[in-house]
């Protein structure tokens, strides 16, 4: 009977010390929580009250942000995972594939891309402002050509050519002058030109027909006399001061004389029609990039993407640190947390924790057990002295 009530009083003080071990425990964890707020009785505020966790809130925040910043998402860990030579690559083909299909093999023409840019008027604009140029081009030229002399006008290459070219059109015309002289149709040329003379003479020509006997032994004479005045070399040196006379004269001739009977307005027309016309903006326009640029895809390939793509990982990578302090993550970390619910905080930490926390609640109880069956067992040697 005795070693029975020592058995039961181990077992009755095993379970008290399990029981507020476990309690106690068990406590303890809801207190990290529990309560979410502070609970007053009267203006009295409740110790403990509220939990550890919202109490402190603010500072696990801050705690929280600093070690996101510090250890999670440090500079090193964006270099390790994302600034890397097969991201790069990844990217580069990503965006190489987006230039291919939205913009240098897309069906869009010109006229579309300058549309959702909101440039459908510059075709216009870029008409007009060319006939402008045209016209101020055209008038700036109306106004040098048709101001001054010939000789001011002119280039003074244009007058040199000329002046050398007077001796051989003096040669040219005698050439000419000879050749037809001594060509049938001269020949019929000159007997009409004396039978005409004598014809018109009357009396007076009948007289020196019969002096000089038919008009066609006449012909003869005068296509000799005429061969020999062509060749004489002082018809050549007169036909050349002739020539020199008229080349002096036209170039003391005022432009604006000259020009007066010509169309400029009509020229000038034609010629801005023509350019429009060669020009066709809108109907260049109305084609693809491709259209234009059929290896645009490989160029860009092999000398824009890389570059491009390159200078960015470049940058991200030098201004990496500065980034991510003026991003402030960690702040906003802290203020991500302060917007929590305390339950969900709770939940995520019971969510995380959950099973260890029913460890340290079982290993409370196992504690305590064992905490009260060495108090029995003290208090039963105890009782026993």
């Amino acid at each position: 009977m005795k070693q029975l009530t020592i058995v039961l009083t181990i077992l009755f003080m095993a379970f008290i010390g399990a029981l507020i071990g476990g309690v106690t425990n068990h406590l303890a964890i809801k207190m990290l929580f529990r309560p979410h707020e502070p609970k007053f009785i009267g203006n009295i505020r409740l110790p403990f009250t509220p939990g550890l966790i919202p109490k402190r809130r603010n500072e696990l925040a801050a705690q929280l942000g600093k070690t996101v910043t510090n250890y999670l998402l440090t500079p090193d860990t964006f270099r390790k995972k994302l600034l890397t030579p097969t991201m790069e690559k990844r990217v580069e083909t990503f965006v190489q594939d987006k230039l291919e299909t939205y913009v240098l093999q897309s069906d869009k023409t010109l006229n579309d891309w300058l549309d959702l840019a909101g440039g459908s008027e510059l075709p216009k604009q870029v008409e007009e402002k060319m006939l402008l140029l045209i016209d101020r081009q055209l008038s700036e030229m109306k106004s040098k050509v048709t101001t001054g002399t010939v000789e001011d006008v002119m280039p003074v290459r244009w007058q040199q050519q000329v002046e050398e070219r007077i001796p051989l059109a003096s040669n040219f015309l005698l050439q000419r002058a000879e050749q037809f002289i001594d060509s049938p149709e001269g020949r019929q040329t000159f007997q009409k030109l004396i039978d005409d003379f004598l014809n018109s003479k009357g009396t007076f020509g009948g007289m020196l027909q019969m002096f000089f006997g038919e008009s066609e032994s006449l012909v003869g004479k005068v296509q000799r006399e005429a061969l020999r005045f062509v060749g004489n070399p002082g018809t050549k040196e007169l036909l050349d001061n002739l020539l020199w006379k008229e080349w002096r004269n036209i170039q003391q001739q005022p432009m604006e004389q000259l020009t007066a009977q010509f169309d400029f307005d009509s020229v000038f027309s034609s010629v801005k029609q023509y350019a429009l016309d060669q020009l066709a903006l809108t109907d260049r326009l109305d084609q693809s990039l491709a259209h234009y640029w059929p290896q645009g895809s490989i160029w860009t390939a092999e000398n824009v993407t890389p570059k491009i793509v390159g200078f960015l990982f470049s940058q991200a990578e030098s201004q990496l640190e500065q980034s991510l302090q003026k991003l402030k993550l960690d702040e906003m970390v802290k203020e991500q947390v302060d917007t929590f619910p305390v339950a969900v905080l709770e939940d995520l930490v019971l969510g995380i924790s959950r099973r260890e926390f029913k460890m340290i609640t079982v290993l409370g109880a196992v504690l305590g057990g064992a905490i009260g069956i060495v108090q029995g067992i003290i208090a039963l040697v105890l009782n026993g002295m």
